[in-house]
Order: structure tokens, then sequence, then C-alpha cells
């Protein structure tokens, strides 16, 4: 295991991964955060250096954690080679598997080898499956005009607003993902619009991947065209900065489908893979 911290090699390290999409994207976007401020405190961890045959991004050691907080604490994981996957997860000092945390990827074996490795260590593995995609670049910028007025306005979220998008997130409503998504907010690119009591009505943001999420607008608002502009908004910003504008959606999520699809996104051959681990000690808590 070699933990990656010369500034230098993170950038060489941006590069290299780059030239690996679309498997690559989840942990692109973490090292790309990591090269510009690492507002998350992330690290990246190694087979070897320079020719790596697996990679994966982590929160820091001595970064402070809460051992119930799977949103914060998020492994990214790409790997040339999946048996230095493996390998670096069967190291002791990888991956902290006292506390619940979640691994992310792109690719086919990652829950089986995940999962292997995990329940030999007693804990318990949740999947969720969902299809990657990427927006193609928003060249100008989205019409506004139905925005007739003072409002509805466009702007960003505040962490003021975290609780409003904790109760309305289906992965939510406790404080452990309060205090991840106000981290977000902080931290990340975020659009919304808010009505003429300047309350959000509509909004999306931007995770520690660099994946656009948590996409919403409040029943009473929908058909209005929200959706469309805030997603093509947040994605021009994200591309404004070098960031590339990439996403994930459940099966099942027709709506946000539909809307996908009319923006042109594209959907990846691959698959997003979110891997929730839970230790035996936490196994009853009813929000894991």
């Amino acid at each position: 295991m070699l933990v990656l911290n010369c500034s230098t090699k993170l950038l060489i390290l941006e590069k290299m991964l780059k030239s690996c999409f679309p498997e690559s994207l989840k942990v692109y976007g973490a090292v790309m955060n990591i090269n510009r401020g690492n507002p998350f405190q992330k690290e990246v961890v190694l087979d070897s250096w320079p020719d790596f045959k697996a990679v994966i991004t982590r929160r820091q050691r001595e970064a402070e954690t809460d051992n119930l907080d799977h949103y914060t604490n998020a492994y990214a994981v790409f790997y040339k080679d999946v048996r230095a996957y493996r390998q670096l997860l069967e190291e002791c000092d990888v991956f902290n598997w006292n506390q619940v945390f979640q691994i992310q990827g792109l690719q086919s074996e990652l829950y089986d080898v995940s999962k292997a490795v995990a329940n030999s260590k007693q804990l318990n593995v949740k999947l969720t499956s969902f299809k990657a995609v990427h927006l193609s670049p928003v060249s100008t910028l989205p019409d506004t005009s139905f925005l007739k007025g003072p409002f509805p306005r466009l702007t960003y979220l505040s962490v003021a607003e975290a609780d409003l998008l904790n109760r309305t997130w289906s992965r939510g409503g406790n404080e452990q993902c309060l205090r991840y998504i106000a981290n977000l907010i902080a931290c990340f690119p975020s659009v919304c619009v808010r009505d003429e009591k300047g309350n959000p009505v509509s909004w999306s943001l931007t995770d520690q991947f660099a994946t656009i999420c948590h996409g919403y607008t409040l029943p009473e608002h929908r058909r209005k065209g929200y959706s469309r502009l805030v997603a093509l908004t947040l994605a021009r910003k994200l591309q404004s900065r070098g960031f590339p504008s990439q996403g994930n959606v459940l099966d099942d999520n027709t709506a946000s489908i539909s809307l996908l699809k009319s923006l042109h996104a594209e959907f990846l051959p691959c698959r997003f893979h979110r891997l929730i681990l839970t230790p035996a000690t936490f196994s009853d808590l009813p929000h894991l």
C-alpha cells in the first residue's frame, strides 16, 4: 500500500485517470477535488506508483469521523487488475472495517470481490446499482426566459437549507445525512430555484466524487421546467471548472431518465455500484 501525498504526482494521477474513462470517473472526480483544495479531506491509496493496478480514495485518517456516517466514510475504487484491488482490501490499514462505510465504483467485479472480503470480516453488504450518465458539454447558458420577474429566482443553496434536503432525500432523515449534506453545500457547487419567499423549490448539488446528486423538485412545483434548468446550470458550472458532469439514476426513476434523455445525456456502458458495509455491531440501527 502506498499513500500518494505528492501534489505533482497527484496531478499526474489525475491525467492518467482521465485516460481510463468511464470506469475511473468516481476516483477521477475525488482526485480532482483533492487537487483543488481538498475540501472533503480525502487521500489516495494505490498498490504501486506509477504503474498502479488499483487506486482508492478515502477519508484522511486524521480527519474527524463518525462511525455511523457512511455518507462521509466513502471510498471510490478504480482498478486495472481486480486482484490488486482485492489485495488492498485484505490489507489491514486500507479500509476501516470498524465503522459503517460505503464503496463506490463503476466496475462489474466490485461487488463480488468486496463482499467476499467483507463477509470474512462479518460485515453486511448492501448493494444498490444505478445507470451511470454523463451530460454533454453545455455550450450556452440555459434558457431562463420563463423565469419572469424577480421570482422565481435561479441561485445556489445555503448550508441553512440542509435540513430541507435531509427531509426530502430518500436516503436521508438522520443526523449523519444532515451533517453530510451541509458539508456538501459548503464545499461544492449547487444550484436551486427559489420562490417569492426565497425558499428553494428545486435543486441539485455535487458530492465528494464530483457527481451531480440529490436532484429534487417539490411536488407542487413540478412540470414547470425547473429540473431541466437546474440540471443544465449545474452541469455548465461544473464544466466551466474543468469537471466532468456525471450522475447516477435508478432504473425505476422514469421521470429522471426522461429528463436526462431530453438533455441528450449519454448513458454509459458501465453501471454505478454503491455498496454500504455495516459491521455486526451496528446492524440493528434503523437508518442503515
